[in-house]
């Protein structure tokens, strides 16, 4: 570990600068051990005597300051209505045609999908997958 514990803490408040602490610690922990893949921090926040779906105190949103996935790559497979809107979006899309230059070869297709992050598709498009791509 990096010799720092929330656990001693039961109350339910901590002070930001016992968080700002710890991660600070965390960092430095980081940044002795580097290691070839990014790191990322996870914080939960708890709401106590608080039910989000009754109670509607809170909306919004919250812009992180940094990209979570700065790298992650998305692709729309679908028919011409989804690609018209992944275009409208700057989105990578493959219609139908697309999906048949692979010719149902699998090194091909493997290949594709190892470049992508994320695929979407519309529900009505998914029974024409095993048309354009075979049994891959």
């Amino acid at each position: 570990g990096f010799g720092w514990s929330l656990a001693p803490f039961t109350m339910s408040k901590i002070s930001s600068e016992t968080l700002k602490e710890c991660i600070r610690q965390l960092l430095a922990g980081s940044a002795e051990k580097k290691r070839n893949f990014l790191e990322t921090i996870e914080l939960q926040i708890g709401l106590k005597n608080y039910d989000p779906q009754k109670d509607k105190r809170f909306s919004g949103t919250v812009k992180l300051p940094h990209v979570p996935r700065p790298k992650m790559t998305v692709c729309v497979l679908g028919d011409q209505v989804a690609c018209d809107k992944a275009k409208v979006l700057e989105i990578d899309f493959l219609d139908v045609e697309g999906l048949k230059k692979f010719n149902k070869n699998k090194k091909l297709i493997k290949k594709f999908a190892k470049s992508i992050t994320l695929f979407w598709h519309p529900t009505r498009f998914l029974s024409r997958f095993p048309d354009c791509l075979g049994q891959a």
